[in-house]
């Protein structure tokens, strides 16, 4: 069974699914954006579970992922990964920006989730270009599921503005040729 591919305008907070995706910083203490977004949605749970994270191994580094409880929200865990910022795309931004992705599908999947959603990581205020990363994205997640068929039933993706919603619908929707 193929996995389905959902793409939507909205906020991820209000989306069901087993894991939400949080755009986290290193610190797992929350920030701006999606981070505090999902941070004040979910309570105080989801903090206490990322400072015992913390405590056990120090932060979160860049492309890595860690998975806590959802709290609140409309879902069974939070996944927090950490994408690169953009430094000019000579770093292994691209790279970092793929780990960060797999990374959490790995979780999604050892978690036995069958629906997952994901923000645009990376495309705020780490300002990585937002063609650029929809491509990676398109990209990571595309060879993940081809490898890995019965992983997951659904993939959400949950753009916020407009630009990322309409590169998504034309990399994820376009016709076969």
């Amino acid at each position: 069974m193929a996995t389905k591919i959902e793409i939507i305008k909205g906020d991820i907070t209000q989306v069901t699914a087993d894991a939400i995706v949080n755009a986290a910083n290193s610190s797992l203490l929350g920030g701006g954006g999606v981070d505090g977004a999902i941070h004040r949605a979910g309570g105080p749970q989801i903090l206490e579970a990322c400072r015992q994270i913390r405590n056990r191994q120090g932060g979160c580094p860049t492309g890595e992922a860690v998975i806590t409880t959802a709290g609140r929200l409309p879902a069974k865990y939070v996944i927090h990964t950490v994408g690169p910022v953009w430094q000019g795309g000579n770093k292994g931004e691209s790279e970092l920006l793929a780990s960060a992705y797999l990374n959490s599908l790995r979780l999604a999947m050892e978690n036995k989730c069958q629906s997952i959603a994901f923000p645009n990581i990376s495309t705020g205020v780490y300002g990585f270009p937002l063609a650029k990363a929809a491509q990676v994205v398109h990209q990571t997640v595309s060879g993940f599921l081809n490898n890995n068929p019965a992983a997951l039933r659904t993939v959400i993706f949950v753009c916020f503005d407009e630009e990322n919603y309409r590169l998504y619908q034309q990399l994820w929707h376009q016709p076969d040729h």
